[in-house]
């Protein structure tokens, strides 16, 4: 998609065995370095944009606050980055960490894989969530489906049976820090030791793609990081932050990655709009897909939204308290374990033993048992060259194969029971062992949450902290000069509502580029200003609009200022009240008695834009 849309693309891959010593600093190291050399190859364009999909979504994100210079607009797809959130009943994998005892078995793991981690783990896990799917339904479509599902089932296997390994010291930090320890969002983890990394230090606009269908990574690990971070709308706007986020609602975990429906409309609209986001003001929006997909004909727009709506997903902060016991519980597990049993583990495991626990893992043995590996089934090739030649469908209509797909759904709803069961069991084991009283006051220590101004050693409330964003960006009303003026103008008229549609985006896309202020700012500082200027107007809206006429003293620039701000309010082809009525506070603020230029001034102010 983005191929077609005119962008140099890049990939980061890694190999399958790691190298020796690695760690997750070094993975980030690495990817900055690539980064560079990718800014490197393109010095006349911005920042990159950075994709991650599913795991690689939070190591873009560690990578983008870890060196926001070289990072442009974030893109997170299915990505987990609040790993704690869910909905009790609903989401039942965040639960394994804490039924499990923590970290330990990881260590236990590696230990066994002498010094490695085998994917295949991981896979497992996935693939556990959905008994159905994984030991009948797709394995039974594949035969019901023989025609049209050999190809599409193949591919996706031998994609998802790769299998990554990693080090012991790699694995150990993920999951301690992030699946288990949840510090991503707590700005508690440390790439560098004693350097807490904070999301807020991401500076480029971020966007995230998640989906109600989606079991391994539900909307709320996939957004509630984002109240977590930020205390209040105010702070996102103070700090100059764009985040969008997009909700699917029913694609599964990898169909947001490999679903042609998806790539089609989500992932073609995403890449249309990245220019777009990046000149979004600051603020936290949603982004609104609207049209016919068989047409591939659609509109695009993003709406306002705040922190309640984010908050709305999932259950409150409350429910969350019994992961941090299970932090606790776990690193003591853990330091038992590499204590007293660690060492004997180790001096057990060689090199073999752990090539043949690999070996043995279920999800391989699955593909070599029934393959031409196994002596007893050399001749399945040929006998299978046979049935393809020799095959007759059943006729429509066959009472044999109403009664086979009777007994498929017969099977796959038993094992949709025996999932919620499940499910329901190991949530109220955890919440029984740890919202237990007696782990509770033994554990729970008293928080606070400090905000800081981003001068060193400088700390102040959360009510302080705010008042200080708001005063800062309402002491820069009066400054600036023509180019501010415009800018602010175009922004006041475009937000109005809530919603900016890419229409409202093409016209001011289109001023920017012709007129003849405008048109000499580089990207870079007109992206800058754009910020700025929104960030005046969330503060105080009234003083920022009293503020134009001293922003733009000439009377022929503040009628052309007006015609502006009214092309944008007609750009979706609509001119509503609540537009009429800013444009009425605009043209006060510029020192004009009328909201309505003259038609013929309006179009003599377009003719000169150009110029």
């Amino acid at each position: 998609m983005a191929l077609d849309h005119g962008h140099p693309v890049y990939f980061i891959l890694f190999y399958t065995e790691p190298m020796p010593g690695q760690r997750l600093q070094h993975v980030v190291e690495a990817e900055e370095r690539f980064i560079e050399e990718v800014c490197r190859r393109h010095p006349e364009s911005g920042n990159p944009a950075v994709m991650g999909n599913c795991q690689a979504g939070w190591a873009s994100a560690l990578l983008c606050a870890d060196r926001p210079d070289i990072a442009g607009p974030l893109i997170l797809n299915g990505a987990p980055m609040s790993y704690w959130a869910g909905v009790s009943g609903v989401n039942p994998m965040r639960y394994k960490g804490g039924m499990l005892g923590g970290v330990w078995l990881t260590s236990l793991l590696c230990d066994l894989g002498n010094g490695k981690f085998d994917g295949a783990n991981l896979v497992w896990n996935f693939e556990s969530l959905n008994p159905a799917n994984t030991y009948w339904t797709k394995n039974y479509r594949v035969y019901a489906e023989i025609d049209t599902e050999e190809e599409r089932f193949l591919n996706f296997e031998k994609w998802w049976g790769g299998f990554y390994m990693m080090n012991a010291e790699e694995i150990h930090f993920i999951v301690s820090n992030l699946f288990v320890g949840n510090k991503l969002e707590q700005g508690k983890l440390e790439l560098h030791e004693g350097e807490p990394l904070s999301l807020k230090n991401i500076q480029s606009p971020i966007l995230v793609f998640a989906s109600k269908g989606d079991n391994i990574t539900p909307p709320q690990q996939a957004l509630e990081w984002i109240p977590r971070v930020y205390r209040s709308l105010d702070e996102i706007r103070g700090l100059g932050q764009v985040i969008v986020y997009i909700i699917h609602e029913n694609i599964g975990h990898l169909g947001i990655f490999v679903a042609a429906g998806v790539a089609k409309k989500e992932h073609k609209e995403i890449i249309r709009s990245s220019e777009m986001i990046d000149f979004l003001p600051p603020g936290l929006y949603e982004m609104v897909i609207e049209g016919d997909p068989a047409k591939g004909d659609f509109t695009t727009r993003f709406e306002e939204r705040t922190l309640e709506d984010i908050r709305a997903l999932g259950d409150s902060a409350e429910t969350e308290e019994d992961f941090s016991i299970v932090a606790q519980v776990s690193e003591f597990n853990d330091r038992m374990y590499r204590s007293f049993l660690s060492p004997w583990v180790k001096a057990c495991t060689t090199e073999l033993s752990a090539e043949m626990m690999r070996w043995l893992h279920p999800l391989r043995v699955q593909r070599y048992a029934i393959s031409d590996m196994n002596p007893l089934l050399r001749h399945l090739g040929a006998a299978a060259a046979q049935a393809r030649a020799h095959r007759r469908p059943a006729r429509a209509g066959n009472p044999l194969s109403a009664f086979e797909r009777a007994l498929s759904g017969f099977v796959e709803d038993w094992l949709d029971y025996y999932r919620d069961c499940r499910d329901r069991a190991h949530e109220a084991l955890f919440r029984a062992v740890y919202g237990h009283e007696a782990l509770q006051y033994s554990s729970l220590a008293a928080g606070t949450i400090k905000a800081l101004t981003g001068e060193k050693g400088v700390e102040m409330s959360w009510e302080g902290y705010e008042a200080w964003l708001r005063e800062r960006w309402i002491d820069a009303a009066d400054r600036g000069g023509h180019a501010e003026g415009l800018v602010r103008t175009m922004i006041a008229m475009a937000r109005v509502g809530g919603v900016i549609g890419r229409r409202h985006y093409a016209v001011a896309e289109e001023i920017a580029k012709t007129h003849r202020v405008l048109r000499k700012i580089r990207p870079s500082a007109f992206r800058r200003m754009v910020k700025e200027q929104y960030c005046i107007l969330a503060a105080d809206e009234d003083r920022a609009l009293e503020a134009l006429s001293g922003l733009i003293p000439g009377e022929h620039d503040r009628d052309e200022a007006l015609a502006l701000a009214r092309r944008i309010a007609l750009a979706d082809g609509s001119y509503r009240e609540p537009e009429k009525a800013m444009l009425a506070r605009i043209a006060r603020g510029l020192g004009i008695d009328r909201a309505e230029p003259e038609e013929n001034k309006l179009l003599k102010f377009r003719g000169e834009s150009r110029m």
